[in-house]
């Protein structure tokens, strides 16, 4: 009868753990994260700066974006591929957090860089001009580290001169 009975709780403890397991996947799928994590780096006057960032790259994961997140710690990101190069507007809607959006063209150039957007905004943030590539940061970040129009992203989304 003991026997029996640990089983029964082992199996609970087991579905318990299980039934975690896919509560979680679904908070992620919701919240629309990146799988792909990977190392990007912006090189200019101020040197080379490295990121890590979560690509997105379906229309989903562009869509939500950084949406829902409390923080987002110094050196990390998430990388919107919007290959091929076209005008992209962007918004803060449901983004607690401020964040630098660095407009990347598809030769890995920085077109131009709208610091410290506002958060759960609803206004039109546009990339002026044509790029591949959206890199959000910290809010913050681009002024700290010296990071401007004109710098190079060098990540595979984007083509060397």
């Amino acid at each position: 009868m003991q026997v029996f009975g640990t089983l029964k709780v082992r199996r609970l403890q087991w579905f318990g753990v299980v039934a975690l397991a896919v509560m979680l996947c679904g908070v992620a799928a919701q919240r629309g994260l990146a799988a792909q994590m990977q190392t990007l780096e912006i090189v200019g006057k101020t040197g080379v700066h490295v990121f890590n960032v979560e690509v997105a790259t379906t229309e989903k994961e562009r869509e939500v974006g950084l949406m829902y997140r409390k923080s987002l710690p110094d050196g990390q990101g998430m990388l919107f591929d919007f290959r091929p190069e076209q005008q992209v507007a962007m918004w803060m809607k449901n983004t607690y957090i401020p964040l630098d959006m660095i407009f990347i063209r598809g030769d890995g150039t920085i077109l131009r860089i709208a610091e410290n957007t506002e958060p759960m905004s609803t206004r039109i943030i546009a990339s002026g001009g044509p790029v591949s590539g959206v890199l959000e940061v910290a809010g913050g970040t681009a002024k700290k580290l010296g990071i401007a129009a004109g710098d190079r992203v060098a990540h595979p989304l984007f083509k060397s001169r």
